[in-house]
C-alpha cells in the first residue's frame, strides 16, 4: 500500500502549511501494458481495465508486483474479486482470485504486511449453508508470499451485525477502519474503527464529526500508522462531484476536518475506493470526457472510438503522485 519516504513528505507538507464471465482467464494471454512515470492523473493498466465495463477497488502489495480489485457486470448482479501479477514490469491478464468466483466479493483490501486480504461477501457464514446473506467482512491469510491464501474467515462479531459492512482497511497494528449504517446515528453511511487488542477486536467506535456528518462518508483507506485517512464522501456542500475523496489528518487524539482532494485528483463526476502505496494514490473514478462531435459523427469507428474511451463514465482504476498534491490541501 511501502511508506517511509512517502510518509516523510507527508508529515513535512502538514508542518510547513500548518496543517464490484466465470472462469480462470487464460493463462497464455500475452501480457499487458507497462507502467509509466507519474505527472499526472493517469490509467492504472489501460489495456486491461479497459475491456471491461465495471472495475473498482485496486489494492496492491508493497512491492507493486501483486494486486487485486473488483470486476462487476454492467448492472452490478455479479462482483468477483480478480488477481493480477506484475512480471518484467508488465501487468499480466487478470485470474479470478482463489478464494471468490461463487458469491458477491468486492472491496479487497491487502493489509501492511501482505499477509491477509480482507474483502466483503454476501456468503453463509456456515459451511453446510448455501444461503446468502448480509454484507460481512471476510479475510484470507497466509504464512508468506509464496504460500496460497486459507479459506475465507467471517471478521466476526463485534463487527458482523444483521446489518452490511462495507470497504475494510486495516492499519499496521491491525485496526480495523469500515463503513455501515446504524439506525440509531440518524444519519447515512459513516466510518467506523475497531481497535486490534489482545487478538480480538473492540466494540467499534464512530470516527468523529472531522470525519463524519449526517451525510454518506465511506470506503475509506487508512495509512499504516493512522497520521491520515482518506475517504470518499457523498454530494457535500463544497463537492466537485457526486461523490468526493477526502483527507484527515489524525492530531491530538481527534481527526481533523476533513479536506477536499481538489480539482486535481476530483472530478465532475464520482471518485471513491481509494488505496495508497510509496505515495502513489490509487482510486476508482466514474469521471467521463466523452464528447459529442459538432461537425457530426461520420462513421462507426469515429463513433465507437468515442463512446470506447477510457474515460466513458465507466467504473475505471485511476493512480497520481499523490505527494506532489499535498501542499496544496492544508
Amino acid at each position: 500500500m511501502k511508506f517511509l519516504n512517502f510518509l516523510l513528505i507527508f508529515s513535512l507538507a502538514f508542518v510547513l502549511v500548518s496543517c464490484n464471465e466465470n472462469g480462470k482467464t487464460n493463462k497464455q494471454s500475452p501480457p499487458l501494458e507497462t507502467e509509466t512515470s507519474l505527472e499526472s492523473i493517469q490509467p492504472v493498466a489501460k489495456n486491461l481495465f479497459s475491456k471491461f465495463t465495471n472495475v473498482r477497488d485496486f489494492t496492491i502489495s508493497t512491492d507493486e508486483t501483486e494486486a487485486y480489485f473488483s470486476l462487476q457486470s454492467p448492472a452490478r448482479e455479479l462482483s468477483v474479486i480478480m488477481k493480477i501479477e506484475k512480471k518484467n514490469n508488465v501487468w499480466q491478464a487478470p485470474e479470478i482470485a482463489d478464494f471468490s468466483g461463487r458469491f458477491t466479493d468486492l472491496e479487497p483490501f491487502l493489509s501492511p504486511d501482505n499477509l491477509k486480504l480482507y474483502f466483503v461477501s454476501d456468503r453463509p457464514v456456515s459451511e453446510d449453508s448455501t444461503d446468502t446473506k448480509d454484507m460481512d467482512i471476510w479475510y484470507v491469510e497466509r504464512e508468506n508470499r509464496s504460500s496460497s491464501w486459507s479459506e475465507p474467515k467471517n471478521i466476526g462479531p463485534p463487527i458482523s451485525t444483521e446489518a452490511d459492512e462495507f470497504y475494510p482497511a486495516v492499519a499496521s497494528n491491525g485496526n480495523l477502519y469500515y463503513t455501515t449504517i446504524r439506525k440509531e446515528l440518524n444519519s447515512e453511511d459513516d466510518i467506523l474503527m475497531s481497535k486490534w487488542e489482545n487478538s480480538t477486536y473492540n466494540e467499534p467506535k464512530l470516527l468523529g464529526d472531522g470525519v463524519n456528518t449526517k451525510g454518506a462518508e465511506y470506503n475509506a483507506y487508512i495509512a499504516p500508522d493512522e497520521s491520515y485517512i482518506i475517504f470518499g464522501a457523498w454530494r457535500r456542500q463544497d463537492g466537485l462531484g457526486s461523490g468526493d475523496l477526502y483527507m484527515s489528518k489524525y492530531v491530538n487524539d481527534e481527526w481533523t476536518k476533513a479536506v477536499n482532494l481538489g480539482d486535481k485528483i476530483n472530478s465532475k463526476d464520482m471518485e471513491f475506493c481509494p488505496f495508497v502505496n510509496d505515495g502513489v494514490l490509487y482510486f476508482t473514478s466514474r469521471r467521463s470526457t466523452v464528447k459529442r462531435n459538432t461537425e457530426g459523427f461520420k462513421t462507426t469507428e469515429e463513433l465507437l472510438r468515442e463512446i470506447n474511451k477510457y474515460d466513458n463514465g465507466a467504473s475505471r482504476i485511476y493512480k497520481v503522485n499523490f505527494s506532489k498534491h499535498l501542499p496544496n490541501l492544508y
